[in-house]
């Protein structure tokens, strides 16, 4: 750059006008902008310089902090080793409530128009009470005539009776031969005969009448009544009412194969229906023999004694007690699931995080009881699993089992 001397021509004053390359004049808004930049340049480099000289005149403890700036970006986790508990088994069931034995009642004579039906729904009966009854009046009128008919056989056996004893007296004096008398012996024994023949014909009647009685086979709950005065029924009809023996009632649990095989008869179990919070205590008094092939499940019978809050139909829960066992609890923060099921995190030796798949038994009070893939001394990242991978460095926090019971 060359300047050029001129005159002011206000002040009077000599100026230097700085000139460019080709040696024309330098406007003064270029002139501004250089001189911004160079002031700009010097600032950098004295900030450069007090930054070099901070780092070279530092403290080294300071130093070496700074360097361990990577450690402290390993994430701390609580971790806590579960041990073993012993905890009572327990096995979580839904099913249907029904009664124990159904006992379905029907017409078993010839049936015909039913003229009073004696109970409802939900009536306790005793063995043998009557349930309905059945028009019979033309049977009545069939049975009066067998009547009839065994007094004339009767009189006809008198008779003949009659004349047995007065031929067995003219015997001895010869009026009478043995051949008449065995004549009159087998008419005697003929209308005696016809005598029960008429007898047994009148007891079918009164047999069959009899059955016109709609009756209770055994004692019980009326769970269900289908007929009503007015009606008529026959031998094909469908059942008339339906009874529960004794009024015992049970629930069909639905239990996977696995349950299935851990349970046994006589083991205690307590239902609750849905929409009640009353417990039921029974027992189990059947398992099913076969698995269904559609859900691969089978069924619990469970008898329950008679309760006006068990109505068969009605859906229910149960919890199945099934025998203590020993195993890890933890809370549920320190289980983690996704498509190939359930498992925890485990911070190794070298304080690196690898998955354990684990099997979940009951649910209790204090936590989830892991049945299989822990043996209780492991160091189980307790929460934040769902933010860690396999592999990642971690700083571990033990914590004690009993502060995390209630999670």
């Amino acid at each position: 750059m060359t300047y050029e001397t001129g005159i002011d021509t206000e002040s009077g004053r000599p100026l230097d006008i700085p000139l460019n390359q080709e040696g024309a004049e330098i406007a003064p808004q270029s002139r501004g902008s250089r001189r911004k930049w160079i002031v700009i340049g010097l600032i950098v480099a004295a900030l450069f310089v007090a930054l070099l000289a901070f780092y070279l005149t530092r403290p080294e403890d300071e130093a070496g902090a700074a360097d361990a700036t990577g450690e402290d970006q390993v994430p701390t986790v609580s971790v806590i080793a579960p041990g073993r508990t012993t905890v009572e088994g327990e096995i979580n069931a839904t099913g249907t409530l029904a009664a124990r034995r159904t006992l379905p009642v029907g017409v078993v004579g010839e049936g015909g128009r039913v003229v009073s039906v004696n109970v409802d729904q939900g009536d306790w009966v005793r063995q043998g009470q009557v349930l309905a009854v059945i028009d019979r009046s033309v049977q009545n009128q069939q049975g009066q005539a067998a009547a009839a008919q065994i007094r004339v056989a009767q009189a006809d056996a008198d008779l003949a009776q009659a004349n047995l004893d007065r031929a067995l007296k003219l015997v001895e004096r010869g009026f009478i031969s043995d051949a008449d008398v065995d004549r009159l012996t087998a008419t005697r024994d003929a209308a005696v005969a016809r005598v029960r023949v008429a007898q047994a014909q009148l007891g079918e009647l009164n047999a069959r009448n009899a059955r016109l009685n709609i009756v209770a086979p055994a004692a019980g709950l009326v769970l269900s009544r289908d007929v009503e005065t007015g009606a008529t029924v026959s031998a094909g009809s469908p059942p008339l009412f339906s009874i529960a023996q004794g009024g015992q009632m049970e629930l069909l649990a639905r239990l996977g194969e696995g349950e299935l095989a851990r349970i046994s008869a006589g083991q205690r179990a307590d239902v609750t229906p849905v929409g009640s919070d009353k417990v039921f205590s029974g027992q189990i008094w059947q398992i099913a023999p076969t698995i269904d092939a559609q859900d691969r499940q089978g069924t619990a019978r469970i008898a329950l004694p008679y309760a006006p809050g068990l109505r068969p139909g009605g859906f229910a829960n149960a919890i199945i007690r099934s025998g203590t066992t020993v195993a890890p609890i933890l809370p549920e923060s320190a289980i983690q699931s996704d498509g190939e099921g359930s498992y925890v995190y485990i911070v190794g030796q070298d304080n690196t995080v690898t998955r354990r798949p684990v099997t979940l038994g009951n649910v209790t009070g204090s936590g989830i009881v892991v049945a299989s893939g822990l043996n209780g001394s492991e160091r189980v990242v307790l929460s934040a699993g769902g933010f860690l991978n396999e592999g990642d460095a971690v700083k571990p926090s033990l914590q004690r089992p009993q502060q995390t019971a209630g999670r």
